[in-house]
């Protein structure tokens, strides 16, 4: 999970980055499983959580100049600082 904070008027285009770049190339990297993201334009905080087959697999993506840090660099200047990393063990998972 990663919390950022966005740049002023700059929500839409991180979530256009996110949809447009982001997530297909997500696609492609072994174990992965899903991803959301949640925004609050009035404050400019953004939550990305994203699913992996196994905890190998997340940290796969997120080794010294993996996949991970390709993902941040296509936000550029929309971010008002580095992102928060947080990990978590998904314990329940449902759908309508």
């Amino acid at each position: 999970m990663a919390t950022v904070q966005i740049q002023p008027g700059k929500m839409q285009e991180a979530i256009d980055i996110c949809n447009n770049s982001v997530v297909p190339a997500a696609k492609t990297q072994k174990g992965f499983q899903g991803a959301y993201l949640m925004t609050d334009a009035g404050s400019g905080k953004a939550l990305s959580i994203t699913v992996w087959e196994s905890e190998a697999d997340m940290q796969a993506g997120e080794s010294s100049g993996g996949y991970y840090q390709e993902q941040i660099a296509k936000f550029g200047g929309l971010m008002a600082g580095p992102p928060i990393l947080d990990h978590y063990e998904l314990s329940v998972e449902t759908s309508a």
